[in-house]
């Protein structure tokens, strides 16, 4: 009987350790190699797939897909220039592209919270790390002092600081991507 060391985690495949072989092995709760459960092995082989939500975690996807979708069409129409005010200068690239594109990362992040479900991990872990990832400007927003979208104090502009790690949580919640986080740490 064999024992699955290691397995390398990809959409809708395990490929599992075994021995000196990597062997392909289809994503499910039962090995096929040492005929045991995956949760039998120190690693499990635990697919992105495979993480179910309740209704309440569904429900906060849904809104928080609707507040991206609503965002990314901000940016490319109504509230452009509030959006361009928000892009730290030290960025090489033109103010205008640059909330274009993230315009369209939202629209498609906040839709794929919306609509597909299947990769609903991923798109939570790729909308926590956009959320990482546009943080600098919330942080140039308040130590320049730009006016957006309402914010016209510091103290607002500080509280919106606070509320970014809020987004980034309620993106891995809501979606599974927390428990796929926590179980992965420890397999």
């Amino acid at each position: 009987m064999f024992r699955c060391q290691q397995s390398l985690r990809f959409p809708g495949l395990c490929f599992l350790y075994v021995g000196n072989l990597f062997q392909l092995n289809p994503c499910s709760l039962y090995c096929y190699i040492c005929s045991s459960s995956f949760f039998e092995h120190k690693t499990i082989c635990f697919c992105m797939k495979t993480i179910e939500t309740t209704t309440l975690q569904n429900i906060a996807r849904i809104v928080l897909g609707l507040f991206m979708a609503f965002a990314g069409f901000g940016h490319l129409a109504i509230h452009r220039e509030e959006f361009q005010a928000q892009v730290p200068d030290w960025i090489p690239f033109s103010k205008d592209a640059v909330v274009i594109i993230s315009g369209i990362v939202e629209l498609a992040l906040g839709l794929g919270m919306i609509f597909w479900s299947k990769q609903k991990v991923r798109i939570g872990l790729a909308l926590a790390i956009f959320y990482i990832l546009i943080f600098p400007g919330n942080i140039a927003q308040y130590v320049n002092r730009t006016d957006a979208f309402g914010l016209d104090t510091d103290q607002a502009r500080l509280i919106r600081l606070f509320f970014q790690p809020v987004l980034v949580l309620w993106a891995l919640w809501s979606t599974g991507a927390l428990r796929y986080l926590r179980r992965r740490k420890h397999a």
